[in-house]
């Protein structure tokens, strides 16, 4: 919920043959809490519902707009936008998962096809509908030494195992940046812990940690996924703003800890992408929690704060060219299945 990330990629649903501009627009606070208000909630298509996903989508067009502007592009010069939206409520075990925005409205407002709703096709086919960016993980990684494990740390944490032979597994090992950005906008003034500097002024209360990993998600076999809220910070309701903030750092690089137990054999090294990765002390959990080595993304060239919306625009071009978004290895869903839904602009 920080904002939106906008990222100009070339491809053809396979190879990556160039990178352009990346941006970031954040949102305002009180969108941020308009926002918050409707996570975890059902769907539920009500006038206050509607208001949010206008505005969410009006605010991706001036995203795009802005990325044109920058990049001396015309909307001609584009032949896709892959559309995420914001994902309110995901339960896949029920085949529920939603996420917000309107890829019509998107596609009127920036005169270029939307390539939206990513998710729905593979729940309906018995996946966990996420993580869908490794598709996009094992193109980047085609020149690396393998086996690699890719970590994404955003408000949930999911992690990207390739093999040497460039197959994949990759599942939700946890919680991310959600428990920890929750505890500190209720403990501070603050909407983040910034460079782990709060977590670093405290402990890691071992009581606490073993009580949140003793968690059944944890043993259960991969593919799996999480919504942002599967996970309880009840355990450190009595700590310090500073312990309390330690003790969920740790409890995500266990987390990892625990889903690298899983993996078909060590990787060589992780590479962190996402937010979490600007979290230095988080940072230096999960390089005490893992074996290997734990570096960010960037030292391998990629563009870490742009990497999620480069993957949904690769996977918009696949779902253009009906190729699988999501295998059975990284959702469990039973076949490798397309998806998206593309929204065309001159269509009302």
């Amino acid at each position: 919920m920080d904002g939106i990330d906008v990222a100009l990629i070339e491809t053809n649903g396979d190879e990556i043959t160039a990178f352009g501009e990346a941006m970031e627009f954040p949102y305002d606070d009180q969108f941020r809490d308009a926002l918050r208000n409707l996570m975890g909630v059902q769907p539920d298509d009500n006038a206050t519902t509607r208001g949010i996903v206008e505005e969410l989508t009006l605010k991706h067009a001036h995203a795009v707009h802005g990325l044109l502007e920058t990049s001396k592009l015309k909307p001609a010069d584009i032949s896709v936008v892959g559309f995420h939206g914001q994902t309110l409520f995901h339960d896949p075990a029920r085949s529920v998962t939603w996420q917000i925005g309107d890829g019509a409205l998107l596609a009127r407002e920036t005169g270029i096809a939307v390539v939206n709703d990513f998710r729905r096709a593979d729940v309906a086919a018995g996946g966990e509908g996420a993580p869908l960016a490794p598709v996009y993980h094992v193109a980047l990684a085609r020149t690396l030494e393998r086996p690699v494990a890719i970590l994404n740390i955003g408000g949930v944490a999911n992690l990207t195992w390739i093999s040497p032979d460039g197959g994949a597994v990759a599942f939700d090992t946890g919680p991310g940046n959600a428990l920890i950005d929750d505890w500190v906008r209720a403990k501070t003034n603050h909407s983040m812990d910034v460079d782990g500097q709060l977590a670093r002024r405290g402990s890691v209360d071992p009581v606490a940690l073993a009580l949140m990993l003793d968690q059944s998600y944890f043993a259960r076999p991969y593919p799996k996924s999480l919504d942002r809220d599967a996970f309880s910070a009840q355990a450190i309701q009595d700590l310090s703003p500073e312990d309390g903030a330690a003790t969920l750092s740790a409890f995500t690089a266990q987390a990892v800890a625990k889903a690298a137990a899983q993996l078909p054999a060590p990787p060589l090294q992780w590479l962190v992408c996402g937010g979490g990765r600007h979290n230095r002390f988080l940072m230096s959990c999960l390089r005490t929690a893992l074996d290997a080595p734990v570096n960010t993304v960037e030292s391998v060239g990629w563009q870490g704060d742009a990497l999620e919306a480069q993957a949904f625009a690769f996977l918009a071009v696949r779902s253009l060219c009906g190729l699988p978004i999501s295998y059975p290895q990284t959702t469990g869903v039973e076949r490798p299945m397309p998806g998206g839904v593309c929204h065309q602009p001159g269509v009302v």
